[in-house]
C-alpha cells in the first residue's frame, strides 16, 4: 500500500447547515477520500431534509470511488440544541420545524448504517484535532467565527459535551457585564455579540451612524458591507476599520485566554470567515493573549488558525463516527 491507498477502515461524515449540507468520505488517517455539497431546504421540512442527509452521504460514498458496504459509520455534525444522548435535535434555530426531532435514527434507518449525532462545532474542532492545526496535541479549542461564534472543546481525544449537550458554547461566554450588545440568543454581552462576522458589520455600522470620522466604509451600502471589506479596509489604512479589528482582536483574546485559564489547553484556534483578515490579526490576538493571560499558561500555549476550511466539519463527523464505531 502507498501513501496515496485509501486506508481502512472508512467513515461517511456529514456536516448539516441551514444552506448546505457538505458531506465526505473519510479514511482511517483523517484524510478526506471525497467531499459533496448539496442544498438542505431546510424551509420544506425535516422529511425533505432528512432525505437530503441521505443523499448527501450516497453521492459522497459514490465520488469516493468505494462500495457502500465498506462504509463502517456515519458521523453527523447539526446545529441548534440537541441531547445528544438521545440523537435528537431540540430547537434549531436555523432548522424552523424541525423541533423534538430524532435525527440520528432517523438517518440511521435512511441509511442503514450506525450513525451518531454531534454538535457541528464540536464536530469542526475534533476534525482540527484528529486532522487539521491540532494534530499531535492533545486539548484543543477552536472558535469559529461566521454569523456566530461557535466553539468546540477536546482534551485528551475526547469532545467536551457537557451533562445536558451544550458543553462548549463559549460564544456566549460574557465578555462585557454593563450596557452589553444584544448577542444573537437574546442574551446581552456575549463574545458573539463582538467578535462574530456579522457582529463586527454591525460594530461598523454604529460607528458610522456616530462618528464623523472619513472612512472608505462609507462608501458601501449597509447591506453590502462585510466583515471581509471592513479587514480589507484595515489592510489599506482606513482609520475606522483598523479600530474596528483590533478590537476584535482584543475581544477574542478576551475569550480565548477564559479558556486558557479554564482547560489550560495546548492550542487555541480561529475559524470561519475571519480567517481573511490574515496574520496581522493574529498576532495582535497573540499579543492580548501574552498580555493578559497567567505568563506560563500563555507561553505553553500556541495561538493560531484552523487549516481545514469547510471541510473540518464533516472530517470531524466521520472521526466521531471512528471513535464510536471503529474501536
Amino acid at each position: 500500500m502507498n501513501a496515496f491507498d485509501p486506508r481502512p477502515p472508512f467513515y461517511l461524515g456529514i456536516d448539516l447547515g441551514g444552506t448546505n449540507i457538505k458531506s465526505g468520505v473519510v479514511e482511517d488517517t483523517g484524510r478526506p477520500l471525497s467531499s459533496v455539497s448539496i442544498e438542505t431546504q431546510a424551509d420544506l421540512g425535516p422529511e425533505v431534509g432528512i432525505e437530503n442527509l441521505a443523499r448527501a452521504g450516497r453521492l459522497a460514498v459514490e465520488a469516493s470511488g468505494l462500495r457502500w458496504d465498506q462504509i463502517t459509520g456515519v458521523g453527523l455534525g447539526s446545529p441548534g440544541t440537541m441531547d445528544l444522548s438521545r440523537g435528537m435535535l431540540l430547537e434549531p434555530p436555523n432548522l424552523p420545524g424541525w423541533n423534538q426531532l430524532p435525527i440520528r435514527d432517523l438517518l440511521a434507518a435512511k441509511l442503514q448504517k450506525p450513525t451518531i449525532l454531534q454538535n457541528d462545532a464540536n464536530a469542526a474542532a475534533y476534525g482540527e484535532y484528529w486532522a487539521g492545526s491540532g494534530r499531535n496535541t492533545r486539548s484543543l479549542v477552536l472558535f469559529t467565527l461566521g454569523t456566530g461564534v461557535g466553539c468546540g472543546i477536546v482534551t485528551e481525544g475526547r469532545i467536551i459535551e457537557g451533562r445536558h449537550s451544550h458543553g462548549g458554547e463559549c460564544g456566549h461566554i460574557i465578555i462585557q457585564m454593563e450596557n452589553g450588545r444584544r448577542c444573537g440568543c437574546g442574551a446581552y454581552g456575549h463574545l458573539e455579540a463582538y467578535a462574530s462576522a456579522t457582529a463586527v458589520v454591525k460594530r461598523a455600522l454604529d460607528l458610522l451612524d456616530e462618528e464623523s470620522t472619513q472612512s472608505v466604509l462609507r462608501e458601501i451600502p449597509a447591506e453590502a458591507l462585510t466583515s471581509r471589506a471592513i479587514s480589507e479596509a484595515s489592510d489599506a489604512g482606513d482609520p475606522l476599520a483598523r479600530r474596528l479589528m483590533k478590537e476584535t482582536a482584543y475581544y477574542l483574546a478576551v475569550g480565548a485566554v477564559t479558556l486558557l485559564h479554564t482547560i489550560d489547553p495546548d492550542i487555541v484556534l480561529f475559524g470561519g470567515g475571519m480567517i481573511a483578515a490574515g496574520q496581522p490579526f493574529l498576532d495582535e490576538i497573540r499579543q492580548h493573549v501574552q498580555n493578559m493571560a497567567f505568563p506560563a499558561v500563555a507561553k505553553g500555549t500556541r495561538i493560531d488558525y484552523a487549516e481545514l476550511g469547510g471541510d473540518a466539519g464533516f472530517i470531524g463527523a466521520a472521526g466521531c463516527a471512528r471513535d464510536a464505531f471503529g474501536r
